[in-house]
């Protein structure tokens, strides 16, 4: 719940006036709902290779739900993307593995690629219990759903004991989650399919710790919160990133 729409218009006129490295990356960002619009509409956005998301979406396509979004509306409105789960929406606002199942299922059906984020607690992490309590996620997500294309998923593990904290995951324990995280994904389709899906970490990711992430085995990408607010901290990450075959 950052940046009015009038702010996210001078973020993007900071992000303009910054060269981004040539496009071997996919660079998304995520809105506040009301500033959709104003960066769809910005002929900027695309011009940078940006695409836009939202950070949450409804699982009805329309009804008597005073106060949320659809999946439709936000397809509509420019969206490729919508975030799908986050630790936040799970802890403080109580949603649940049921209802990222359904919102999941919804955002397939319109044409959004989600990005399912999944996370354990600090006290889940403190039982040993990290690794069930991220494949448990996986599966309520994602079972008995007609599943996309690799390309068309994304999944971010975002350990919530890192978020914001200042202490992330070293990359090798989160190499060591994606790998179980695409060990699932693995026996839920094929290796192939995978290895297509794109698994993000997320957790206190800043310019001076990116490239050490995705040097890692099986992490794909980032899920950057706080040091995306700046846009000169969100452009040292970008450029930071080092190209991957």
């Amino acid at each position: 719940m950052y940046k009015t729409a009038d702010e996210a218009q001078l973020f993007m006129d900071k992000l303009a006036g910054m060269n981004l490295p040539e496009r071997y990356l996919d660079i998304v960002i995520f809105p506040s709902y009301l500033s959709i619009p104003a960066l769809t509409a910005d002929p900027r956005v695309s011009s940078m290779g940006i695409r836009i998301g939202a950070q949450n979406g409804h699982w009805e396509p329309e009804g008597a739900y005073t106060g949320e979004v659809s999946m439709q509306m936000l397809r509509e409105a420019g969206c490729r993307y919508v975030l799908v789960g986050h630790s936040e929406r799970r802890w403080i606002m109580g949603e649940t593995d049921r209802d990222v199942h359904r919102k999941v299922n919804e955002a397939l059906r319109v044409g959004l690629i989600p990005v399912v984020c999944v996370g354990e607690t600090a006290q889940q992490r403190q039982q040993g219990i990290s690794e069930t309590v991220v494949v448990n996620q996986v599966k309520e997500a994602l079972t008995g759903i007609d599943l996309p294309e690799g390309d068309r998923l994304v999944i971010a593990y975002e350990p919530v004991w890192a978020i914001g904290s200042g202490n992330p995951a070293t990359p090798e324990d989160a190499s060591t989650v994606h790998g179980v995280i695409r060990k699932q994904l693995t026996e839920m389709k094929s290796q192939d399919w995978a290895q297509a899906v794109r698994i993000l970490y997320g957790g206190s990711v800043k310019p001076d710790n990116i490239a050490d992430f995705l040097l890692a085995d099986d992490i794909d990408g980032a899920l950057v919160g706080g040091a995306s607010l700046q846009a000169q901290s969100f452009v040292e990450i970008i450029r930071k990133a080092p190209e991957r075959g």
